[in-house]
């Protein structure tokens, strides 16, 4: 194909597989695992990745809006794709006409789902999602009971499950973690489906799997709690699946004392060799790496001179012997004996991985390997 992009996004879909597999032993067969695949997945492609989790078995899906659920449906993939961020009323056919689970918190919704119900003759389930402690979308657990009864009067409303979500379960010790659960216990019937549990919950705290799990970074290959997740990790580890690289556009070499880029934010301090990269902010290369971030050449890294600009960055390659127009560069990945991980980047920017792997994702031409 000619018009291809510097730039490039590699998905390893047996990683992907993998990682689904893993959680899913870890979780025992009768726990149900959804894929959340919002955000495009997490930026690694969000019909590309259902379907990988669909080969390894997967069959409920989880994604923030309902225009996501929709093109996920329409893409072909089976089973049960739950909303969770609401939707306007105008939009509330669409539940039915493309088989979507909604997940409300609100009496107008429940009652715009229900006029809907009616008009079409249908039974429509529905979970319900409460904050025991994310302070985020979610009844209070002190209004739920109320909600529930209010529930019952409304024609073509089933209620099918009940939903929490842990904002701590990333700290392998949180009380409140513990505590937020023991409060989701006590709420809802013993008949519905729960769900709280993320990958945090999932890895630390097994014991608030309950009936279904929802999980997002785990299944990309990372831990919630970043490095040191996978130093404290005594079994099979997780699999990244995404991998950022670019090439080499231009070597040149600057005399001392020279600045690089703009602002000259950064002063060259003896003779150096300066590789220029085709990449930049504008393809989810964040400035905040300006000064601060590395790449792979050659198996070695060089290190980000100077700030980062719309699609171009410099590197200095000064002890690198050999640098030349073409060569491969890896922003994320391995190369050689060395590896970048999302972890690695996220520190440098003092983010997480989440981030960094939708900023690269959702930025650039992905390929599936």
């Amino acid at each position: 194909m000619t018009g291809e992009s510097f730039n490039q996004i590699t998905l390893n879909r047996s990683a992907l597989r993998h990682n689904y597999r893993l959680l899913q032993k870890r979780i025992g067969a009768d726990v149900r695992l959804l894929a959340m695949v919002k955000a495009d997945a997490y930026g690694h492609g969000m019909v590309a990745a259902a379907i990988a989790f669909s080969e390894a078995g997967c069959s409920d899906f989880g994604v923030g809006e309902i225009g996501e659920g929709v093109h996920l449906r329409s893409s072909g993939i089976q089973g049960s794709i739950f909303v969770f961020l609401g939707f306007v009323q105008s939009d509330v056919e669409l539940f039915f006409e493309y088989d979507l689970v909604p997940v409300i918190y609100t009496l107008e919704s429940a009652k715009a789902l229900s006029t809907e119900a009616v008009k079409r003759d249908k039974i429509i389930a529905v979970h319900v999602k409460v904050d025991c402690g994310m302070t985020r979308l979610g009844l209070m657990p002190d209004v739920l009971d109320e909600f529930v009864s209010e529930l019952e009067y409304l024609p073509g409303i089933k209620m099918e499950g009940l939903a929490s979500h842990f904002p701590k379960a990333d700290e392998r010790k949180s009380l409140h973690t513990l505590e937020q659960f023991h409060v989701f216990k006590s709420l809802g019937g013993n008949a519905l489906t729960r769900h709280t549990a993320n990958s945090g919950g999932i890895l630390y705290f097994p014991d608030t799997c309950c009936d279904m799990v929802r999980v997002g970074i785990a299944l990309y290959g990372y831990y919630p709690d970043g490095l040191s997740g996978i130093q404290f990790e005594t079994g099979e580890l997780l699999q990244p699946a995404m991998e950022f690289s670019t090439q080499v556009l231009q070597v040149k070499t600057v005399p001392a004392n020279v600045g690089v880029s703009y602002g000259h934010t950064y002063i060259t301090k003896t003779e150096s060799r300066l590789a220029v990269l085709p990449v930049g902010y504008e393809d989810g290369l964040s400035r905040r790496l300006s000064n601060r971030g590395e790449v792979l050449i050659h198996g070695k890294r060089a290190k980000i001179r100077g700030r980062i600009c719309m699609n171009l960055c410099m590197v200095d390659v000064t002890h690198i012997k050999g640098v030349q127009v073409g060569d491969p560069v890896t922003l994320l990945g391995s190369q050689g004996n060395d590896t970048i991980s999302g972890d690695e980047i996220a520190g440098w920017m003092d983010s997480i991985s989440y981030e960094v792997l939708c900023l690269f994702g959702n930025n650039n031409e992905r390929k599936c390997i």
